[in-house]
């Protein structure tokens, strides 16, 4: 998702909102709702609910509001508090400061000034002693491949229920990662409910991020053909469910295009739109990674071997 950004004055310690600050404007990331009380107005997201509370791959969390590094992959552990868990900083990168009562210590980004939970001592849990307990709604996460300089890109389809389509996708080798939402439609920020009312015009989409070195874009789309039947017509209320790719640009569509003749050739009908990609909206969190969750694999999109 391409994030839109709001040009903001970093004001230098002590100095009140309207005083001159300086000639270097800083880029802060646009945050939703639920990220603006976290960031903003010091709130706490609920214990167990994060997205980062049980992650475990290799890289850099960074700070959702200006992308400052935070806390690396190797600091992380498991404390069972309901937050992630870190016992060692970025050098420089966050800052503390007693709460108005006293009783705990809030660390903030050093740079931007956001919140990010509290900090605890001698409690004894690693060897540092130290327990950095982050909001995940204060948090991105850079993966350490992309650090290493790779370059991904970024693929658009739906084939029904998106938390199948998902599922496959992620555990493709090559896939960096899959996420649900919703493209194809005429409103903005739509909500599941709108969409499954057919309110919207949205299909159900998946954005699959993936390494060209590892895998190309037609891998990928004949995984998409095999996963689904695209010559099925969707039902009338459910039009969400539609075979569709939506195309990033004219390699994707000739790609795509190629495949759906391969298919007319063996007598199968391909009834799959091939629109250019427009705003990818991501779905709720409690659709991200749904079968991993629920610890099962899909009943559904099972693949089949078409070409």
């Amino acid at each position: 998702m391409i994030r839109k950004a709001v040009m903001l004055w970093l004001l230098p310690a002590g100095a009140i909102l309207g005083q001159t600050a300086g000639d270097d404007p800083m880029t802060f990331n646009q945050l939703t709702p639920a990220e603006e009380q976290i960031i903003v107005h010091k709130g706490t997201e609920p214990p167990f609910s994060g997205k980062y509370l049980h992650h475990k791959e290799d890289g850099t969390y960074v700070c959702r509001r200006c992308d400052a590094p935070l806390y690396s992959s190797k600091h992380k552990f498991q404390s069972k508090c309901g937050w992630p868990s870190f016992d060692l900083e970025s050098v420089g990168a966050v800052r503390r400061k007693p709460d108005p009562d006293g009783m705990r210590t809030e660390i903030l980004c050093a740079r931007c000034g956001g919140h990010l939970g509290h900090v605890f001592l001698n409690e004894g849990l690693t060897d540092k002693n130290v327990r950095h307990c982050v909001n995940s709604l204060s948090l991105d996460f850079t993966p350490a491949e992309r650090e290493a300089g790779k370059t991904t890109e970024k693929a658009y389809f739906a084939a029904g229920c998106f938390w199948g389509v998902e599922h496959n996708f992620a555990n493709t080798k090559g896939v960096v990662a899959a996420r649900s939402g919703y493209m194809g439609g005429f409103t903005r920020n739509p909500t599941y409910r709108d969409v499954c009312g057919g309110k919207t015009g949205h299909a159900e989409a998946v954005e699959v991020e993936y390494d060209p070195v590892e895998i190309s874009y037609e891998a990928l789309a004949r995984l998409f053909f095999e996963i689904h039947d695209a010559s099925a017509k969707p039902p009338a209320p459910g039009y969400q469910y539609r075979s569709a790719v939506f195309c990033t640009d004219d390699a994707q569509k000739r790609t795509v295009q190629k495949l759906v003749k391969i298919l007319a050739g063996k007598k199968i009908p391909v009834r799959t739109e091939i629109n250019e990609a427009g705003t990818f909206w991501p779905a709720e969190e409690y659709h991200q990674d749904y079968y991993r969750k629920q610890g099962r694999e899909p009943t559904c999109h099972r693949v089949k071997s078409l070409f």
